[in-house]
Formats: structure tokens, sequence, C-alpha cells
């Protein structure tokens, strides 16, 4: 069977900093019609940061959306351009005040396919090196080294409830 939806008409209804939103009229595989609306992201990254084979650095912040702070691995948006390697160093240091030695590649996924193009890639860093951090001027983040095992607990407990840190974390305990 077929899946796939054919595009009829396309608008873009929201141009933002982040991100745009397009509303798309499709052809379903049945014939029918119908609306979506997607968010058009640019990509991002997140970084998994190992001060030790124990330990893990996490950011707290105030996230608007959800009108909470919450505990989160580092992770930024791509620049247009940007390798996602490149933007992970440069996201680690900007969020953490750190630099990786060394870097890889753990993963990569989409964020919330249901509505969204996001596509985001996921570093293990190590060998962290510490250098001079700045967010952006409308970033503001707590740093934080948190054992791995309190991390997961923090999981279960229901303090962490963020998908791109559940992965890695979880990446990270089937590691050790």
């Amino acid at each position: 069977m077929n899946l796939r939806e054919e595009t009829l008409a396309q608008e873009e209804v929201y141009l933002g900093k982040i991100f745009k939103v397009e509303r798309s009229l499709v052809r379903l595989p049945n014939g029918m019609e119908a609306f979506r609306d997607v968010v058009r992201h640019p990509g991002a990254v997140a970084i998994l940061a190992r001060p030790s084979l124990e330990s893990v650095i996490l950011v707290r912040q105030f996230r608007y959306a959800t009108g909470e702070e919450l505990w989160e691995i580092p992770a930024g948006k791509l620049e247009k351009g940007e390798s996602p390697e490149v933007c992970a160093v440069r996201e680690l240091q900007e969020e953490t005040g750190y630099s990786p030695g060394k870097l890889r590649k753990l993963a990569s996924f989409y964020t919330a396919p249901g509505f969204s193009s996001e596509f985001m890639y996921l570093y293990e860093a190590w060998d962290l090196v510490p250098q001079a951090g700045q967010t952006d001027p409308d970033e503001f983040v707590e740093v934080h080294k948190v054992l791995l095992q309190d991390a997961l607990a923090w999981i279960e407990e229901g303090r962490i409830r963020d998908a791109k840190t559940y992965v890695g974390l979880l990446l990270a305990a089937r590691e050790k």
C-alpha cells in the first residue's frame, strides 16, 4: 500500500525567528483531501556531555512553551550551512562553558514527526575542557554536574520530562 500524501497546495502562515509554519492541502492515499499544518525547523543538536563515566552535564532552564523549568542535556538549533558536529561544539561551549576533547555521534531522530520537521543529532562529548561560555542574550541556564545514576532516577521520578534528555541518558546507561 502506498502511504504517501500528495501536496496539492501550500502556504506559509507564519515565519518566526526559529521556525516557520506551513499549511498544506494534500491528497490522501484513499483519494480524499485533508489539511496538514507543519512546523518547518532547520534541525538541532543535543549533547550528552560526560565530565566522567559516572556523571553528565545537565542544564536547567525555563521553557516558555511548557511554563516550567526543565532539566535537559545541552542543545541548540543548527545555523544555516552549519554542520551538526560544529553546532554541537558551539552549543556545548555556549551553554556550559566546556569544549569537547572528543565528540561522537550517538543517534539522530525526529523530535515530533506528527507536526514538525525538526531532526535532531545527538552527540556524546567527553574529555571536557573549560572554556568561556556565552549564552544567547535571551537564554538563561543553570549548569549542573549530575551523577548518571541520579539523572536516571530523575527520569523515574518525573523530574526529567524532556525527550532528547531521555534518549541521551538511556543511551548512556546502556553503555555503562
